[in-house]
């Protein structure tokens, strides 16, 4: 008697030599993606990466050359901090030696004496010209709202002149360069005086 189990098997294994079943004959297309696709839509998808790759390229050429171009007129600019910080230094003695000179003198009538002054003050006048072709600019504060940025507290005044927290005197002048602090103004900051005592009528 013959088992109908193992007749089944046997039929299994025929099958599977005769390649009934099996997908040694699907065509080799089937099974493969690339050769599925489209060339025409590679092709695209291609050209999209390469331009998007271009642009970014571009824009960060673009932003070499502003940084680079910044840079350049930074180092034009504020390249000559150190050396102008010295000059400010000679200012200062100049401006410092005119100070000195009382009304009596100047108006004294010596000729010699006079054209000294003059000529002091004409170089002075170059100096700080010369500074400011250069960038470098002068400035005074006084009366404005103090700004730690731009002024250096020595002291505080009393005064009822102005609100407190305002410059009341200009010691030193400051100086700017571009747009940053070169050096900054020393000055004396308005406070409120200090109340007085009511009289004392029983006196």
């Amino acid at each position: 008697m013959t088992d109908p189990t193992a007749r089944q098997g046997e039929d299994a294994v025929a099958e599977t030599e005769n390649g009934q079943g099996s997908t040694q004959g699907k065509p080799a297309a089937q099974n493969d993606p690339v050769a599925e696709a489209d060339p025409v839509a590679v092709a695209k998808r291609e050209a999209a990466e390469y331009k998007d790759r271009l642009l970014r390229t571009l824009a960060e050429m673009e932003n070499l050359r502003k940084r680079t171009e910044r840079e350049v007129a930074d180092a034009r600019l504020y390249g000559i901090a150190s050396f102008a910080r010295e000059v400010l230094a000679v200012a200062d003695n100049m401006h410092r030696a005119l100070s000195t000179i009382g009304p009596e003198v100047r108006a004294g009538g010596d000729a010699q004496v006079t054209a000294l002054i003059e000529g002091v003050e004409l170089t002075e006048r170059e100096l700080l010209k010369a500074l400011e072709k250069s960038g470098v600019k002068k400035f005074s504060p006084q009366g404005e709202k103090f700004d730690p940025n731009l002024h250096q507290a020595m002291y505080e005044m009393e005064t009822s002149e102005g609100p407190p927290g305002y410059v009341a005197q200009v010691i030193q002048a400051g100086y700017m360069i571009g747009d940053r602090v070169l050096r900054p103004a020393m000055v004396a900051v308005s406070k409120a005086p200090k109340a007085q005592p009511p009289a004392n009528d029983n006196a």
